[in-house]
């Protein structure tokens, strides 16, 4: 998922909160359209947040695994030792 489409996806649903809330308070839908921006900017950035910390995990996750996958080579390799020293002894 891009950084746009994540960035506008959470605007939209700042948006959506802002009506709700609007909505509940029975008030005119679009009176104050700064409260509108401000919502949405609000979680525009919690969007781009969400994406950068989607694309760190997404590293650490990888690294976590080649950091696996090499401790089970050695791993492997000194019980494969282990087991040939055994034989020749």
């Amino acid at each position: 998922m891009s950084l746009l489409a994540n960035v506008v996806g959470f605007s939209l649903v700042g948006l959506a909160a802002r009506f709700g809330q609007l909505g509940i308070q029975k008030q005119n839908l679009f009176m104050n359209p700064g409260g509108h921006i401000l919502s949405m900017g609000a979680f525009g950035f919690a969007g781009y947040w969400a994406y950068k910390w989607d694309i760190r995990s997404g590293e650490l996750l990888a690294q976590k695994r080649a950091e696996i996958t090499e401790r089970r080579q050695i791993r492997a390799q000194k019980e494969e030792a282990a087991a040939a020293q055994r034989e020749s002894n």
